[in-house]
């Protein structure tokens, strides 16, 4: 965080041009503004989080808003302790003679004035949407390249032909791209400053429906759909402060959230959850791929998920002959009626903790009947202790296990064929195993819809728990109440407020009492963002679909990735799998790979299919690609270390070689949304035939920013 009173520049001697004071004298000055507005608003921040903190905590709303204030306050003080002016990244000129300068969030001077605007701001638009063909009103823009919270250097980009003859352009290439070349590291670039028109406009889309982010090897989706998450919870309040749960991020593998791991905070966005497919179902991480190719795609069918909401259903059947309760008072029939209407109650519970509910309204049935001979609380507590009664009511309605209900229908086929009747003989059989809970990675779908629909067995003991703790703080206040009613000399009956229904609900303080779902990405969520989306079966779609009842989504893939192919349009696949309002729009530039490197992977995809969208590559690295011998490899990655004093390399399809700190190892399948300086491809005709095959070939070849070395024999 640079605070300090010397220059923000610090450009080398190289670039002895840009240091001019009449080039660079107004931003000294701005920069000069914000550091001291950033210093008192440290200092503010701080003050107002002490006070907060040490505020009572407050009940019901007042507890949330705290909480709240805190939450806010807290992020804000990290963003000014992680950037101090370096939070700036560039500044515009508009054709009325304005100087905008936009940064990673707002910021006002104690005078009013703008210093920054947030990037995410509608007046930030046109500084990463103005292009040459629509400049959007502007004259320049200027982009700042930060190193250690001082300003190294920085691009001047002109709009107009005076901006243009006035000096408005020092460099051949623009910020962007200057920046392609850069040294990888193990986490993904900072790119915001450098965001293009054609990504921007991706972001900045509306959240109705699913918007498809359809794009090459290096166009950006990963960075798209990171940088749309934070744009969607500072401009869409239905995701920002709607009862939806926020946003999720869903990646392909754990090495990617790692990549991406520091994106959104750097963005100053800390309400974004992210994870894998996996991560949605506890206890399964290790879980392997289905070796049987029939079988993994039998259970990708989404009518699967279907069959654990029939089997659960099976689990519901009310009894079909009355049910004697023996009381003290008289020997009481329960008809077959009065169960049939019990199991038909609207409840939204999963089946476990839907169990209260419906065996309450067994007991209020019964109740009604007979309330007019027979005290109500007695008898309802009476027929709650029936041994009759609840043992019937445990038949029909059990507390049953998720894994144990999947697990049921790889072992029995009868249970099977009842569940999923459009199943053939021989497709029930192909699904029995021995070894029921051996859980794949095709499983998980089933098993998440187990969870959702049965729910929790302690869910149950969580809400009864929950209850009797508000109602023993009821209690507590109902004896304050009555103390303070007793030694007060209210006349008017004030003091007897504190007994009513609307206080005593306006102080129940809900966040402080036991909660009853422990899973955070349960959902629901506003909106669900979906890397690597090419991938997904109809089963895992429903995963998706579960948790976002508005269909609001981001789905970001390439069709010529699909390993296991894509023949459909993303329109056409989406719908099938239950979206509707399905947009689409393609990014074609990539700017990752250098052209010498797609000169190569175009065939390799092309081969196996014809019409994938190859995006173009928008540089060259002046470096073609190497082969070599498998015995080299060694020899290649330590000449290239010690080269490169920063960068990162890649060894793909080599389960022999060992990671180290700056070479990792992967398999093509892992690699998958990563980057690397440099890439070493081990035999990569080994990886298959066919679609699959070809699919590692060309996204190993793609991983590489620089240099790729082809390694056979």
């Amino acid at each position: 965080m640079n605070l300090s009173t010397t220059s923000a520049f610090h450009l080398p001697d190289r670039l002895v041009a840009k240091a001019d004071p009449a080039l660079i004298s107004s931003d000294e000055a701005h920069f000069a503004a914000i550091a001291e507005t950033v210093r008192d608003s440290i200092a503010d921040a701080s003050a107002r989080l002490d006070r907060a903190l040490s505020a009572p905590s407050g009940v019901g709303g007042a507890a949330v808003e705290r909480d709240l204030e805190i939450h806010r306050l807290n992020a804000r003080l990290a963003m000014f302790r992680r950037y101090g002016i370096d939070m700036c990244l560039g500044r515009m000129v508009t054709a009325e003679g304005a100087h905008i300068y936009i940064g990673r969030l707002g910021l006002t001077g104690s005078d009013g004035r703008q210093l920054l605007v947030d990037w995410r701001a509608p007046a930030a638009e046109a500084f990463f949407g103005a292009t040459l063909a629509d400049p959007m009103g502007l004259v320049t823009r200027r982009r700042y390249r930060w190193s250690g919270g001082r300003i190294s250097d920085y691009w001047d980009e002109a709009f107009t032909p005076e901006a243009l003859a006035a000096g408005g352009a020092l460099d051949d290439q623009s910020s962007f791209i200057a920046s392609l070349g850069s040294s990888r590291s193990a986490r993904m670039r900072d790119v915001l400053a450098t965001i293009q028109a054609d990504q921007d406009a991706i972001i900045r889309a509306g959240s109705t429906g699913a918007l498809v982010v359809d794009g090459g090897p290096g166009t950006g989706k990963t960075v798209v759909a990171l940088h749309r998450a934070a744009y969607l919870l500072y401009s869409d309040t239905r995701i920002s402060r709607g009862s939806g749960g926020g946003v999720l991020v869903v990646g392909p593998h754990q090495p990617y959230l790692a990549y991406v791991d520091d994106v959104l905070p750097s963005l100053g966005e800390d309400r974004v959850q992210t994870c894998t497919l996996r991560d949605l179902v506890p206890g399964t991480a290790d879980a392997p791929q289905e070796a049987d190719p029939s079988v993994a795609a039998a259970k990708a069918d989404g009518r699967l998920i279907d069959a654990v909401e029939a089997a659960v259903r099976l689990y519901e059947q009310p009894p079909q002959r009355a049910t004697i309760a023996e009381t003290p008072w008289a020997d009481l029939h329960v008809r077959a009626l009065d169960w049939e209407e019990a199991f038909d109650i609207d409840t939204d519970a999963p089946h476990n903790e839907a169990r209260d509910e419906v065996w309450d309204a067994v007991l209020n049935i019964v109740v009604d009947r007979f309330a007019e001979q027979i005290p109500r609380a007695q008898l309802k507590r009476v027929l709650a202790q029936d041994e009759a009664l609840t043992q019937t009511f445990n038949r029909a309605w059990p507390l049953l296990d998720p894994a144990g209900l999947v697990a049921a229908l790889w072992t029995s086929p009868g249970f099977l064929g009842r569940c999923a009747p459009w199943m053939t003989d021989a497709e029930i059989r192909l699904l029995q195993r021995e070894d029921a809970r051996a859980w794949t990675a095709s499983d998980l779908p089933l098993l998440d819809a187990a969870r959702r629909r049965v729910g929790d067995p302690d869910s149950g003991r969580r809400r009864r728990e929950r209850e009797r703790a508000r109602a023993a703080e009821r209690e507590y206040r109902a004896s304050v109440a009555d103390y303070l009613m007793e030694s007060s000399d209210d006349d008017l009956g004030l003091m007897s407020m504190l007994r009513g229904e609307d206080v005593q609900n306006s102080l129940d303080d809900d966040d402080a009492l036991t909660r009853t779902s422990a899973d955070p990405l349960s959902g629901p969520f506003a909106h669900i963002i979906v890397d690597e989306a090419q991938e997904l079966t109809d089963a895992e779609w429903r995963m998706l679909l579960s948790r976002c009842p508005s269909r609001s989504f981001t789905v970001v893939g390439d069709r010529a990735q699909a390993r296991h192919g894509f023949t459909e349009s993303w329109q056409e696949r989406l719908t099938h799998a239950g979206l509707k309002d399905v947009h689409l729009a393609s990014l074609t530039v990539n700017y990752r790979t250098p052209e010498e490197i797609m000169v190569e992977a175009e065939p390799v995809i092309r081969a196996a299919l014809p019409d994938a969208n190859v995006p173009t590559s928008v540089r060259a690295s002046g470096i073609p690609v190497r082969r070599a011998g498998v015995r080299e490899r060694d020899a290649i990655l330590d000449a290239w270390i010690v080269e490169n004093e920063e960068g990162t390399a890649c060894v793909i399809g080599d389960e022999t070689f060992s990671a180290t700190e700056r070479v990792r190892s992967l398999t093509p399948t892992l690699s998958k949304g990563l980057e690397f300086d440099l890439v070493v491809l081990v035999e990569p005709e080994d990886f298959g035939d066919g679609i699959e095959g070809a699919v590692d070939r060309y996204v190993a070849m793609t991983r590489s920013t620089r240099e790729l070395v082809v390694l056979t024999g």
